[in-house]
């Protein structure tokens, strides 16, 4: 069942898994993708592991508020220069809201993607509500590391797809892991179409992408507070991610201290189902750990 949480002027959409008196995991996913790709075979498989998984849909995305106005241009894209919207501190301000309303005693925050480096920003912003930290596919922002090769440039300025749904297929085939199986390729099937019902019932402009692209070309350096965090943290990287390459995660990995890197051999920019269990493996790790010191 879905809820609505109030963030300030937005409206969040959430859904939970697993037994309310668990341990609380916040899943926050990437650009332009609603919480449906956190797919419910995975969240069940935590919520096995006596985790209550929660999902939200980020702002401009899925069934939560979305804004009005421009996105960023090629160009922009091209030489990194935005002028968003809104930043992904203010993301991560939406996610310390839906911490707040679920799971008032914290959350262990994991991110994928934009949403790892928006779960970076909670746990340096909010850390009175971030239990632990995994970074899936993220960067610090130092604009060194973890950069998009320029072979997957192109994928970002693509024209939509006739057929929005194989493009989305194609578009993974591009950038995933090296042993992704049809079952992945039905998956994105799946989803897409389950994503796309739900934005379908709410207004938009269709530009949510583009403004949350803004908001990670116009990100901040966040070394310096990543190297003062002290919760547990975990950062999962492919060795072949083209999108944001495996130095993103390694920075990282370096910056938060004593952070446990989890470079995946054959992952690429995606969570194909053969990456759950180790995935999954490590964040009922770092949960452990985090109790542990309580």
């Amino acid at each position: 069942m879905e809820r609505f949480v109030d963030a300030g002027n937005l409206s969040l959409c959430t859904t939970t898994t697993g037994d309310p008196a668990d341990p609380a995991v916040l899943l926050i996913m990437g650009l332009g993708l609603s919480y449906d790709w956190w797919r419910d075979d995975f969240c069940d498989a935590l919520a096995a592991r006596g985790l209550q998984v929660i999902r939200f849909d980020n702002r401009d995305v899925g069934r939560s508020t979305h804004l009005w106005g421009p996105g960023i241009s090629s160009w922009g894209f091209l030489t990194r220069q935005a002028r968003p919207a809104y930043t992904l501190g203010d993301m991560a301000d939406d996610a310390a809201a839906v911490i707040g309303a679920l799971a008032p005693a914290g959350a262990h925050v994991v991110g994928a993607s934009l949403g790892a480096m928006v779960a970076q920003e909670v746990a340096i912003r909010h850390p009175e509500r971030t239990l632990s930290l995994t970074s899936i596919m993220g960067r610090p922002g130092d604009r060194r590391t973890g950069k998009v090769s320029w072979r997957r440039v192109p994928d970002f300025l693509r024209p939509p797809a006739a057929d929005p749904v194989e493009g989305m297929v194609r578009a993974f085939r591009r950038i995933g892991s090296t042993y992704r199986t049809p079952e992945d390729d039905d998956d994105v099937r799946v989803t897409m179409r389950r994503a796309a019902g739900r934005e379908a019932t709410v207004p938009h402009d269709g530009q949510g992408s583009g403004r949350q692209l803004a908001a990670c070309v116009a990100e901040r350096d966040r070394t310096e507070d990543l190297r003062r965090l002290t919760t547990p943290a975990l950062v999962v990287h492919g060795d072949v991610d083209a999108v944001i390459q495996p130095s993103g995660g390694r920075a990282t990995a370096a910056a938060i201290p004593g952070a446990e890197l989890l470079e995946l051999p054959g992952m690429g920019h995606d969570l194909a189902r053969s990456t759950w269990p180790a995935v999954i493996d490590g964040i009922e790790r770092t949960v452990r750990v985090s109790r542990t010191r309580a």
